[in-house]
């Protein structure tokens, strides 16, 4: 299998030769720059003793009652245990999930959005599967389609809303369309939410939530998944869900006892802490609409939506804006080209709006500024 180089790794070989003038800011991965918080921390210190036991690929008792508990609080929905599985992250079912599903199909499918996060096309690789890229541009709002021809021939279609890089998000009635065509087309439709917590006032629907009003209440082809991460500023703490069609999830927990990706039993007590804390989940959030409304003050001219932590900034070149803002301004952001292929996002920069506001603002001011000028 030959895998692509992750955009990370890209970005290195880009700027290798470069000496920033400044101090570095990093604007290129979305990793939350504020501490996690207390009580998140507490947990994991009091569970330690936890080590001494093997951990369970099904998880613990008390994480699904917790993960239910997210699910009731955030989507009105009442979920049994045999239809979510908690996992280690979501990047290792966003890999494995599609190898377990496609593994007998002789000549597998799969659609999902361009540009992307790069752990859709590696699960292309491995379950050796065709691909339909949904191309996302200005032209489409970014928003991801399929041809009736294409969705006959589908058998996993992978949405990820709110969009990561370019914050677009289908609306509920979006949603249900997709529902609709998965039930007709009969394809496994999952939607990546893994920037559902973060929006600026109203939360985005989910994909369940427009499968149970549409009628599908026991979400037949129909998958979500989530992760703690951006949500209490906990990325090490690995701690993911995939929850919907109880028929597939049944055989695809079978298949996870022998990947070896079973949470660590400390994790999973201090995840199922985490996932209940909906009042500090909230002040979090806050602190990232903040950030969105200063860079729609800022960004005047770009659309800048009001979900996830990013701004798809239109900078012509962005190979040579992102080498120069580097070098003068020690300000690096990611091509949008490194995250597409067939040119999808050629032109774009992704900044991750992960700082806290006052300190954001000189850094978005400066950016908004070296752009005018041109001088790259």
């Amino acid at each position: 299998m030959l895998f692509q180089p992750y955009p990370f790794e890209k970005l290195q070989e880009l700027i290798k030769d470069i000496r920033p003038n400044k101090p570095l800011f990093k604007l290129t991965i979305g990793e939350p720059q504020f501490p996690t918080p207390q009580n998140i921390q507490d947990a994991f210190k009091e569970s330690s003793e936890l080590l001494r036991f093997y951990p369970s690929t099904k998880g613990e008792s008390y994480l699904y009652e917790s993960i239910q508990d997210f699910l009731s609080y955030r989507y009105n929905l009442n979920l049994d245990s045999k239809q979510i599985i908690p996992t280690l992250g979501t990047r290792e079912v966003l890999f494995n999930f599609p190898q377990f599903l496609l593994s007998e199909i002789t000549h597998p499918t799969m659609a999902y959005p361009n540009p992307f996060y790069q752990v859709y096309e590696g699960a292309s690789i491995a379950s050796k599967s065709k691909v339909f890229l949904m191309e996302l541009n200005q032209d489409n709002n970014f928003k991801p389609s399929l041809s009736i021809e294409q969705m006959k021939q589908v058998n996993l279609v992978i949405l990820n809303s709110p969009n990561n890089p370019t914050g677009a998000t289908l609306s509920k009635e979006e949603l249900k369309q997709w529902v609709q065509y998965a039930l007709e087309y009969d394809f496994v439709l999952l939607n990546d939410e893994c920037y559902s917590e973060i929006y600026q006032d109203t939360p985005p629907a989910g994909i369940l939530e427009a499968s149970y009003e549409l009628g599908n209440k026991d979400f037949k082809n129909i998958l979500s998944i989530n992760s703690i991460s951006k949500r209490l500023s906990a990325p090490s703490l690995r701690s993911g869900f995939i929850a919907g069609d109880a028929e597939i999830l049944k055989n695809y927990l079978t298949y996870r006892t022998y990947l070896g990706v079973a949470m660590p039993t400390p994790l999973q007590k201090t995840a199922s802490i985490a996932w209940k804390s909906h009042k500090i989940a909230q002040e979090i959030r806050k602190k990232y609409a903040d950030n969105l409304k200063l860079a729609q003050q800022i960004f005047t001219t770009t659309p800048i939506y009001p979900f996830s932590f990013y701004v798809w900034l239109y900078v012509r070149d962005e190979l040579s804006f992102c080498k120069k803002l580097y070098e003068k301004e020690g300000i690096l952001v990611l091509p949008g080209s490194f995250l597409g292929r067939n040119n999808a996002g050629k032109g774009y920069v992704r900044i991750a709006l992960v700082y806290d506001t006052p300190t954001l603002k000189p850094i978005l001011e400066t950016i908004a500024t070296f752009l005018q000028k041109g001088e790259f």
